[in-house]
């Protein structure tokens, strides 16, 4: 009896967790990827600051959507540019963890530059590039 009723009692008891989720909860978010209508309003106000900065990270969906969006990117002589990450760079102006990556352009101006990322945005796509390059779609 146990082994039948502990997998319900389990499934319950994680559903119910999924549903405690808030608005504006880090974990909601960061599982869910931030709510369209929050990043919005909230891109509207960091676009006074250079894009891919810590005050105004690049949207993307997730590791693979932070490798896509570098892999678009060129450098001012039109080359790829040559990325790694740096790790998390703490909270971001959308209340996510957003992550740095070191972007190199040899030969290139900006020879090196950190660019930051936030991977909670499942249904943002960045057509723009960071000052001093440029994308593709």
């Amino acid at each position: 009896m146990l082994k039948r009723v502990l997998p319900v009692f389990a499934a319950l008891s994680l559903g119910g967790c999924a549903s405690d989720m808030q608005a504006g909860d880090p974990f909601a978010d960061m599982f869910g990827g931030v709510p369209e209508a929050r990043a919005a309003r909230v891109a509207a106000v960091v676009a006074s600051h250079p894009l891919g900065t810590e005050q105004n990270p690049v949207r993307v969906n997730m590791p693979a959507g932070q490798r896509s969006y570098l892999g678009r990117l060129r450098c001012a002589d039109g080359k790829t540019p040559t990325f790694h990450r740096l790790g998390s760079a703490g909270d971001g102006p959308y209340g996510t963890i957003i992550d740095g990556y070191q972007v190199d352009c040899p030969g290139s101006q900006p020879a090196s530059n950190v660019i930051f990322l936030d991977m909670y945005h499942p249904n943002h796509y960045e057509t723009e590039a960071p000052p001093g390059y440029t994308i593709v779609p």
